[in-house]
């Protein structure tokens, strides 16, 4: 939203003739997530509104929306599509919906170290995806956020093997390739958006969920969960977006400020979940969730067994499935 009238007669004029920090002009954006409050991407955000907003006297101004305030992760992904919501940030996985590509780190049990996956995403495989992010009209910003590696929870049975998967139904988000993974290891997955979540392992609509520790124990589900799972089957990071429609009207100058302090916010951020995950596993446990460490390699090799790995080898193509091998190793 470009607040004082700025965007309509600048884009008539053919653009801006003069940086908006000149002008005295306010720009009004719109930020929306789907993490609770206290997830460190929202704390960092906050600062990095705060640093922009500083930066620029008070000619940016983002207001900060988390919890799906405006809507799930597929509302959220057309408004800024439309133009109607100006910033997000969105797992990879979710807007794998619109852009394949953005799901490639989610492949199961093929990413398994942070250096792997930091090497991959600053690297080829993330300059791969942004392209990928571009055509559909989405501005991505460099440094990609994260989410952490995924562990399952569950209220039944605690899943040491991956015949402990079988016929279990499991809350997954809206991703084709997660559901297509648990499908594979005999599972009954249950697609179903994260602001719907405890509801849905409440009332039993589902048995257990699949996430990283941060936001297991941020979302609470400590509370309606028994077992933790130490699977780490997935990786998937946050993209910062901005949408096309409204990020070229905005000067160069406000541009830059933006990248520079939303790039550097999310550098934080990795340190943050790091941090997170040496010590939130004690704190769960003191909430009373059961941890068990399993076997990656029986997953890996349970998956071989089927037909996943070649399904979405073609469907994300040899381009793409070359570049994630050059950092994750050979997954079939």
């Amino acid at each position: 939203m470009l607040a004082t009238g700025l965007g309509a007669a600048a884009l008539a004029a053919g653009g801006f003739p003069r940086p908006a920090l000149a002008q005295g002009r306010t720009l009004a954006f719109k930020l929306g997530t789907d993490l609770p409050v206290p997830h460190p991407v929202n704390v960092r955000l906050k600062e990095a509104i705060a640093a922009i907003a500083k930066e620029t006297d008070g000619a940016v101004e983002i207001g900060l929306f988390p919890s799906n305030q405006l809507g799930s992760d597929s509302d959220m992904l057309s408004q800024i599509r439309s133009g109607a919501l100006e910033l997000a940030t969105f797992p990879g996985t979710v807007v794998s919906t619109l852009v394949p590509a953005t799901s490639l780190t989610g492949i199961g049990f093929a990413f398994t170290s942070y250096d792997t996956v930091w090497a991959a995403m600053d690297g080829e495989v993330g300059g791969y995806i942004r392209r990928a992010i571009e055509k559909a009209n989405l501005v991505p910003f460099e440094a990609t956020w994260d989410n952490g590696f995924r562990q399952i929870t569950t209220s039944t049975k605690p899943i040491r093997t991956p015949d402990d998967l079988r016929n279990f139904k499991i809350r997954v988000p809206v991703v084709p390739l997660w559901v297509s993974m648990f499908s594979a290891l005999g599972a009954a997955p249950v697609s179903i958006p994260l602001s719907e979540a405890y509801s849905a392992l409440q009332t039993r609509i589902a048995d257990g969920q699949e996430n990283p520790l941060a936001l297991i124990n941020f979302a609470k589900f400590y509370e309606v969960q028994k077992y933790c799972s130490l699977t780490n089957h997935a990786w998937d990071g946050f993209w910062m977006m901005a949408s096309g429609r409204v990020w070229k009207g905005v000067p160069a100058d406000m541009r830059a400020i933006m990248e520079k302090h939303l790039n550097a916010a999310a550098l934080r951020e990795r340190d943050d979940i790091a941090t997170a995950n040496r010590d939130v596993q004690k704190e769960l446990e003191g909430r009373g969730l059961v941890f068990n460490t399993t076997d990656p390699t029986a997953f890996q090799s349970a998956l071989k067994a089927t037909k996943f790995y070649g399904q979405w080898r073609e469907k994300f193509g040899p381009e793409a499935w070359a570049l994630v091998q050059k950092y994750a190793g050979d997954i079939g």
